[in-house]
């Protein structure tokens, strides 16, 4: 056979398999609101950029008449491609084929890819769209998912993995997305849950739509599954695409480097927060005071709203935000706010991002329904996050830092590099008033007017411990600053420990509180 007719075969093997699972089915998906595979990698990836690899790769299952079947692509496109410039792996199950169910081929390819983006150091986005496990093929598929899982576990640190769920992820297949590093999720089309409504309505008896059970919102807002929510497939991809810009293609490299911009005007930081320290502010104004551009990238926006943690630039490098949120519960700690604070410290701390920590705290949250939840463990985990770190650690103290969340909060009891304060911080085991009803609660009883000799108390005791300058006077912060000098002092900060070493103890890894 001529070249020519050769090259004629090829394109029209081309044409049949970017039909996906035909017309019915693509017209199907696209009647749920949805794009097909190839439309997403397209409007993921920057323009023709994307090559595929494996696209002739088909079953290999031969029971229950899958031996007449095609499936073309064996339901995922796999390949390489670049956003902004940046190289990137992708992979895209197609649920136009055979409702993108994963069988052995299938979840060959996966691996496959996956491998090549730990061999090439770059990142992994795996796109979300399956009925789950293919049960033609038995044991095959459930090998399939474990074979994933543990390379999951392999990069993990190493290369940044991103999920996408853009349609249902259940069972088994939802394990993937909880081991990378960021999962994004979009309204009415994402769907996760170990097991679905029906089986729960069959096992418990108890009635819940998908939606309900394990839809965006849900993972957003209620469980910190997904750290990234949109309200359509598109702007999923823009936040997808801003997050490249945020970090390195590995652990071995620093993130892409920027032209510095000074913050806007209109964030003006000694404006943002109120001299009274019961007062409420929104602190992601005075990350935007300090971020360049005003630019402040948040995670988990949705989830455990009590503390704040996202991606800014300093003088055009990378940085990891973390800040308590005075809006929210006071900004107090408890078992959720710890793990997210937690987590993405030791996702900046694998990635070598510095972090910069806000401080502004009441300490961790009383009451019964957080000790039995597990507040000690939980609470640990950032003591663990911050300790581990060796990334430069800057914090500043804006307000109250009192007792355990004190030293959370990357204390320089936890090793952070450089401790500021500004002239409202208040540095004390617990808030005045606590401490004055138990430090002096004799005088306070025995007075003939005991509320006038609290407030007494209170005073004397605000004027003795509540203030920066006791911790200063021991050395446990650097400097008391001015919030204008907030910016300034960072970004010195930074310049001098960006050559930073940390000497530690050999061990095979340490033992988190999980």
């Amino acid at each position: 056979m001529p070249l020519k007719n050769k090259i004629e075969e090829l394109k029209k093997r081309k044409e049949e398999v970017l039909q996906g699972g035909g017309e019915q089915a693509v017209a199907k998906q696209v009647a749920m609101g949805k794009l097909t595979a190839r439309e997403r990698i397209i409007a993921l990836l920057d323009e023709d950029s994307f090559n595929e690899y494996d696209m002739f790769v088909e079953h290999d299952a031969r029971d229950f008449g899958m031996d007449g079947k095609v499936l073309h692509g064996d339901g995922v496109i796999i390949g390489t491609g670049t956003i902004f410039g940046a190289p990137v792996a992708v992979y895209a199950q197609d649920f136009t084929v055979a409702g993108g169910s994963l069988g052995s081929m299938h979840a060959r390819k996966i691996t496959k890819i996956m491998d090549y983006a730990l061999r090439m150091r770059i990142p992994l986005i795996g796109i979300n769209d399956s009925g789950g496990a293919r049960i033609q093929e038995g044991v095959n598929s459930l090998a399939g998912y474990g074979e994933i899982f543990w390379r999951n576990t392999l990069s993990s640190g190493i290369i940044p993995q991103i999920s996408v769920i853009l349609g249902p992820c259940a069972g088994g297949a939802v394990y993937s997305p909880a081991l990378t590093d960021f999962v994004f999720v979009v309204d009415k089309i994402s769907k996760m849950f170990i097991t679905g409504p029906e089986v729960i309505k069959s096992v418990l008896g108890e009635e819940i739509s998908q939606e309900d059970l394990g839809g965006a919102k849900v993972h957003a807002q209620i469980t910190g599954n997904a750290h990234f929510y949109a309200e359509s497939e598109y702007e999923c991809f823009e936040q997808i695409k801003k997050l490249i810009t945020y970090i390195p293609w590995n652990n071995t490299r620093k993130a892409r480097r920027f032209e510095p911009k000074e913050p806007k005007v209109n964030f003006n930081i000694e404006d943002i927060v109120p001299g009274d320290p019961k007062e409420p502010y929104d602190v992601r104004d005075v990350i935007r005071a300090i971020a360049d551009d005003s630019d402040f990238f948040e995670i988990q926006e949705k989830w455990a709203a009590n503390i704040v943690i996202g991606f800014g630039r300093l003088n055009g490098e990378t940085v990891g935000f973390v800040a308590n949120q005075p809006l929210v519960m006071a900004g107090v700690l408890d078992v959720d706010s710890s793990d997210k604070a937690a987590r993405f410290v030791r996702y900046c701390d694998a990635f070598n991002i510095p972090l910069v920590t806000l401080v502004d705290l009441p300490g961790y949250l009383p009451g019964i329904d957080q000790e039995h939840a597990g507040v000690i463990r939980h609470g640990a985990k950032l003591l663990y996050a911050y300790s581990e770190a060796t990334v430069p650690k800057m914090t500043v103290i804006l307000r109250k830092a009192y007792g355990g969340g004190y030293i959370a909060m990357s204390s320089r009891h936890l090793r952070a590099d450089f401790v500021f304060a500004w002239p409202s911080a208040e540095i004390a085991v617990m808030g005045p008033e606590g401490a004055a009803n138990i430090i002096f609660r004799k005088e306070i009883s025995e007075a003939p007017d005991p509320e006038a000799m609290r407030r007494q108390k209170v005073e004397e005791y605000k004027e003795k411990f509540a203030n920066p300058y006791v911790a200063a006077a021991k050395g446990y912060i650097d400097t008391v600053i001015e919030p204008a000098e907030t910016r300034k002092l960072l970004l010195h900060a930074l310049e001098v420990s960006s050559t930073k070493v940390a000497d530690r103890p050999f061990k095979k890894h340490g033992i988190p509180p999980f």
